[in-house]
């Protein structure tokens, strides 16, 4: 086994600087640093201190005819372009929001979304190399949200007219990208207690394809995929379960992913809670599983956060080598102001 430690600490800042003009609306910026100590066994790791910084613009505004604008802009470390979405709210239609990718939308907003008191099981550093559902939600896009659905039921449709293209500025295309994929769309729902009939019970689902150029040693088809889930909270505990399955196309390969997560968290107070999670993909055509499992505890005091998270994976990157199978003890210590 390798053993992966990662100590990091996260100081979020307020609201570094405020914007107002009086018919354009309001920009605020605020800010973020985290701090880590990273240490691998048996393994070169070179300088073990790391530093990241993080930028995000917002603005907001409402035009004279009723439509609402929301624009959120994020850089990464050194400022790095890490994203950049709109929202357009059209009074009696829904929302339309133009993302360059990278957020979350759609079926890709559902990777895994089985309960956790801090991260997914996949997500605390181990780099498992975990297939998930991506749709055309990994891709520049729009995404509708329409109003007129019933009382706890979300609805939303993604479109991308080319999921693997570059990301463009202002009236740019992204060119000629010679990727495997092109367009693809997303639908997907969420039904909350008012729709289910119980209290507490959250489900949802979705699907999505994209197209993709055929070729018959490599592809011969579109990448499909689907995925389904629930989540119940009651008292202190709350417990999910999520299914997913991607056809990725491939006429050689790896033809299909079949993944299962779950996961059980329970606030122990309004301070302190703990959780386990689970997570599970298969990859037809290799018989090789990936396996990943987290325990974790978060503590919460005043405006600072402790998290502690215990993983191991099986197979990471659907290898059966002996660097395939990891630990890792991941701390991390979170500073708002």
């Amino acid at each position: 086994m390798n053993k992966l430690t990662k100590i990091g600490a996260s100081a979020l800042c307020g609201s570094l600087a405020a914007i107002s003009a009086a018919n354009a609306g309001d920009l605020s910026v605020t800010g973020g640093v985290d701090m880590s100590w990273v240490s691998l066994d048996d393994e070169t790791t070179g300088n073990p201190i790391g530093i990241g910084s993080n930028l995000t613009f917002k603005g907001s505004g409402e035009l004279d005819n009723g439509w609402s604008v929301d624009l959120s802009v994020a850089h990464k470390n050194s400022d790095v372009y890490s994203n950049t979405n709109v929202t357009v709210g059209v009074p009696g239609l829904g929302d339309f929001r133009i993302s360059q990718g990278v957020s979350g939308a759609g079926i890709n907003r559902m990777d895994d979304l089985t309960p956790n008191v801090w991260e997914e099981a996949w997500g605390t550093g181990l780099g498992t190399g975990i297939d998930m559902v991506s749709g055309a939600g990994s891709g520049a896009n729009i995404e509708w949200t329409p109003t007129g659905t019933p009382d706890g039921l979300t609805a939303r449709v993604v479109y991308s007219p080319s999921v693997g293209g570059a990301k463009s500025s202002d009236k740019v295309s992204s060119g000629d990208d010679n990727s495997v994929s092109g367009n693809g769309y997303d639908i997907t729902l969420t039904a909350t207690g008012d729709v289910t009939g119980v209290d507490g019970l959250t489900v949802y689902g979705g699907i999505a394809s994209v197209d993709q150029k055929v070729n018959a040693t490599t592809y011969n088809g579109d990448k499909d995929e689907t995925t389904l889930g629930a989540k119940y909270a009651v008292g202190s505990w709350t417990i999910g379960y999520q299914w997913s399955e991607e056809d990725t196309g491939r006429a050689t390969g790896t033809t299909q992913y079949n993944n299962d997560a779950y996961g059980v968290t329970f606030s122990v107070n309004d301070d302190l809670s703990i959780g386990y999670n689970h997570y599970e993909s298969e990859a037809e055509g290799t018989a090789v599983t990936a396996e990943v499992s987290s325990i974790q505890i978060a503590y919460t005091m005043g405006g600072a956060s402790i998290r502690l998270a215990e993983a191991s994976v099986d197979n990471a990157k659907y290898s059966t080598a002996a660097t395939g199978d990891r630990d890792a003890t991941t701390l991390s210590v979170s500073l708002a102001f």
